[in-house]
């Protein structure tokens, strides 16, 4: 028989983050980029706190409450930052919808949510303008800014800052269920509708208690942390729940991720960790490298979305003492799945070993995520960091069912399939070597794309990599390289296949090499259908 413990049953609701931040870190500064300028806008945790009871009193003056979505368009900057806290403070959830998905995907998502609110930043006004006449559920548009702006002849904007002004400052804050949902993000639904995945207010706040720990982020009150992941993406990473939970120094960027912004915010703001996906660091390497420019007192990146190429790791450690923290995760684990930090043992094995392992793999097993590999047997595969298979997860922050969907996306253990193939080594390292619909089977062997664009994103000339299975006529696919080269530089194909050629035997190698623009899906990632699509009869006989 069971014995109840005799402890107190507080609930896990993210509004405790920000009362905790506001008491224990009140003057820890909150730094954001104003939209369509260089101004930066600051303040403190505990102004942060009264912002976001005003902000709860104006959604609830708008007749918002438990259940109700409230959607937001909008880069990093405070106000979206005031939403995170407000909007889920009243048990209402928060649809962080992203302005970078084609219209029709993004009114399917808007419309999925059936959010009664949309509040959206001024230089996405054109964007709302265009998509308003299909958002039957929305009720009232507000525009984060000073001034409310017009939306073509039928609908009105009004503004976020009049609309705060007009708001008691004062709030007495339900309890909220920790069960309740909070925010509500899509999938960049490349294959298919998008699909919702809603978190828990238990969800996040174990989220940014486990990301918070050493062995995973870090962070303390001395550091300065700048979210370039964006804040409707799995919200950024967390870090807006990490960072106040730990009393770091919080600077938003706004929608600025080129290199010379980066560094005059990394500079001016004495930045120590930043986080975003490769392509973003990709400009600021070349930025640092065009100008002369230095990292500042930054000290960690980590980078995740997409592997990181293991050149890019190696140049901001050996030309800036820069560490890469390479992480894995997906909307579906909020999103912290695993992250690279080192161990006694790793370390043990030198410098060198160390540094190749914290570069080749993803991350390792972290508190909170339990991880599985599965061959096409069924069985579990052995850890032994060479036999790779579908990777399956499970845990306390990651998906039990897409938002109204009748069943379950988990086995009957809990499992959910991520879709990617991975390795998981002795130490507890994941190495991602694809994703299951990227994988290129070749004369009934398996290349790994992600393996071919990491060697090749080394190669000079190059700015992004992207490795694509193609039918073949003889060998049922074959690989094909794209490359898109640095402005003014052209990527030598012998040089590229020379390097190739040193890591990989003779049959693994691309058939062609293709110098292009690559695209980018919504979040940053390739867009491998896109390339199969554009590419797919270059072996045709």
């Amino acid at each position: 028989m069971t014995i109840t413990g005799q402890m107190q049953p507080a609930q896990l609701a993210i509004g405790t983050i920000l009362t905790y931040a506001a008491a224990a870190h009140a003057t820890r500064e909150v730094v954001s980029r104003e939209i369509g300028s260089d101004r930066l806008w600051r303040y403190d945790y505990a102004a942060l706190a009264r912002r976001v009871a005003q902000a709860a009193n104006m959604f609830t003056l708008a007749g918002i409450g438990s259940g109700d979505r409230v959607s937001s368009l909008a880069w990093n900057t405070h106000r979206h930052l005031e939403l995170f806290y407000a909007v889920p403070g009243l048990g209402a959830v928060l649809h962080t919808a992203n302005p970078r998905l084609p219209d029709d995907q993004l009114i399917f998502t808007l419309n999925h949510a059936e959010s009664r609110i949309l509040a959206f930043e001024p230089n996405l006004a054109a964007l709302v303008e265009r998509i308003a006449p299909n958002l039957p559920h929305i009720e009232k548009f507000i525009v984060l800014s000073d001034e409310g702006v017009g939306i073509g002849e039928r609908f009105e904007a009004l503004a976020y800052e009049a609309l705060l002004a007009a708001a008691p400052v004062s709030i007495t804050w339900s309890e909220i269920d920790e069960n309740s949902g909070a925010f509500l993000c899509y999938t960049s639904g490349t294959t298919g509708d998008p699909k919702g995945v809603l978190y828990s207010h238990r969800a996040v706040v174990l989220h940014a208690m486990g990301a918070g720990l050493a062995s995973a982020f870090g962070l303390t009150s001395f550091d300065c942390v700048m979210p370039c992941s964006s804040l409707y993406h799995a919200t950024a990473w967390g870090l807006p729940f990490v960072a106040p939970l730990c009393g770091a120094k919080l600077v938003l960027p706004g929608d600025r991720m080129d290199g010379p912004s980066l560094q005059a915010l990394i500079r001016g703001e004495a930045v120590s960790f930043t986080g975003g996906v490769p392509t973003i660091w990709t400009m600021y390497l070349a930025h640092l490298e065009a100008t002369g420019g230095d990292t500042g007192t930054l000290k960690r990146i980590m980078i995740g979305g997409s592997a990181v190429p293991r050149a890019m790791a190696e140049s901001f450690k050996a030309d800036h003492d820069v560490d890469v923290l390479q992480l894995w995760g997906m909307t579906e684990t909020c999103p912290l799945g695993v992250i690279a930090t080192p161990t006694p043992a790793v370390a043990d094995l030198g410098e060198a070993a160390m540094q190749d392992i914290l570069w080749t793999r993803q991350g390792r097993l972290q508190f909170g995520v339990e991880m599985r590999i599965l061959g096409e047997d069924g069985r579990p595969c052995p850890h032994d960091g060479a036999t790779a298979g579908a990777l399956q997860v499970r845990g306390p922050w990651v998906v039990q069912r897409y938002f109204r969907q009748p069943a379950d996306c988990t086995d009957v253990g809990g499992w959910f399939d991520t879709g990617d193939v991975a390795t998981l080594d002795a130490q507890g390292f994941m190495r991602i070597t694809d994703r299951t619909k990227d994988v290129i089977k070749s004369g009934g062997e398996w290349i790994s794309s992600i393996d071919l664009e990491n060697v090749a994103a080394g190669c000079s000339g190059v700015k992004i990599a992207a490795v694509v299975g193609i039918p073949h006529p003889k060998w049922e696919e074959r690989p094909l390289l794209i490359v898109e080269p640095h402005d003014g530089i052209l990527p030598d194909e012998k040089e590229i296949l020379s390097t190739l050629s040193a890591e990989f035997a003779k049959w693994q190698l691309p058939d062609r090499i293709l110098v292009g623009a690559v695209p980018l899906t919504a979040t940053g990632k390739i867009d491998k259908k896109q390339l199969r699509e554009r590419y797919g009869n270059v072996y045709a006989a």
